[in-house]
């Protein structure tokens, strides 16, 4: 490729040959003419990216039989229920509990008792391991008289409390705003802590249940 020249170097090639052609204006330079330089090559066009390949569509899941599933949300409660083989999964309500600082601390579960007369339902009140158990679980509804339920045993993962709720107190719930549940650490037994059971979506979230196990 040729070079471009600065102006000073183009005026001093200038002022040479006009020398030369003064010194020899009868003879015709004998010296053949300088072959043009030949065209550079093109550079090569860059290569197009590949497409990026699809991604596979993701296999569904099968669903696994005796697992637990949250079907619904109502406010505070959540239809949880276990994946039978015939589609008649039985369900119950459950709602996490927590401290003033947001701390998962126990939670109550709730199951239907279709067709029973005295018994509506059963429930479970899980509580952290370190509870005192000689001082029984209490729940108020509304700041009504406390219901009343021993502990029946603990685990790895906490000592449960469990409920014959009959239909006075299914009802209580259903009206209620939200009920308070004492529990009693074995550490400091006059530091009770006082938990708040939402009872927003109670009534929908039970009789949702009530009919899922009526099937």
């Amino acid at each position: 490729m040729a070079q471009f020249k600065s102006p000073l170097l183009i005026a001093a090639l200038l002022v040479m040959a006009g020398m030369a052609q003064a010194q020899d204006t009868a003879t015709p330079s004998t010296e053949p003419a300088p072959e043009a330089a030949a065209p550079e090559a093109a550079a090569p066009e860059a290569a197009a990216p590949e497409a990026a390949p699809e991604a596979a569509p993701a296999e569904p899941t099968e669903p696994v039989i005796g697992a637990e599933y949250i079907a619904n949300r109502f406010e505070s409660w959540e239809l949880v229920c276990i994946r039978t083989e015939d589609g008649k999964d039985p369900c119950q309500i459950l709602q996490l509990l927590t401290d003033d600082n947001g701390t998962r601390v126990a939670q109550i579960s709730m199951l239907p008792l279709n067709g029973q007369e005295k018994v509506k339902a059963a429930a479970t009140v899980m509580t952290p391991l370190g509870t005192l158990l000689s001082q029984n679980l209490a729940i108020s509804v509304d700041g009504a008289d406390p219901m009343v339920y021993p502990y029946t045993f603990c685990t790895a993962s906490g000592c449960a409390a469990r409920l014959a709720i009959t239909d006075n107190e299914i009802n209580a719930f259903k009206r209620g705003n939200e009920a308070k549940m004492v529990v009693v650490p074995a550490v400091a037994p006059d530091q009770k802590v006082l938990l708040t059971i939402a009872l927003k979506g109670f009534t929908a979230a039970y009789d949702a249940a009530s009919k899922a196990n009526a099937q």
